[in-house]
């Protein structure tokens, strides 16, 4: 089962050190098996009154995955690099895959 890590960046404080952590993010996403599949760009809302800042979508092959690629030792420094750069919220949703539907 697919898992996503959905961060929303509400507010940018340090551009940057937000830089910096770009810079160096990707790289430990792919080690964990992960991928980028929303990074910014336009939004329309459709229902509801959510309105997405800058989101960042990371896909993962399950949730196990993801949850090691948050906790791991070599994001642990660049998620306080990005707390320090970034007012965001952040959540993780679990799918399916869609040859199951």
């Amino acid at each position: 089962m697919s898992a996503f890590i959905l961060f929303d960046n509400l507010e940018v404080r340090d551009a940057a050190l937000l830089a910096r952590y770009k810079a160096r993010a990707a790289t430990v996403v792919r080690a964990h098996q992960g991928r980028y599949v929303v990074l910014g760009g336009p939004s329309e809302i459709l229902e509801g009154s959510w309105a997405p800042s800058f989101p960042v979508m990371l896909e993962f092959p399950s949730a196990e995955l993801a949850r090691a690629f948050y906790r791991s030792e070599a994001y642990r420094p660049l998620k306080d690099m990005r707390l320090r750069a970034v007012r965001s919220s952040a959540v993780l949703l679990e799918g399916i895959e869609s040859e199951n539907l």
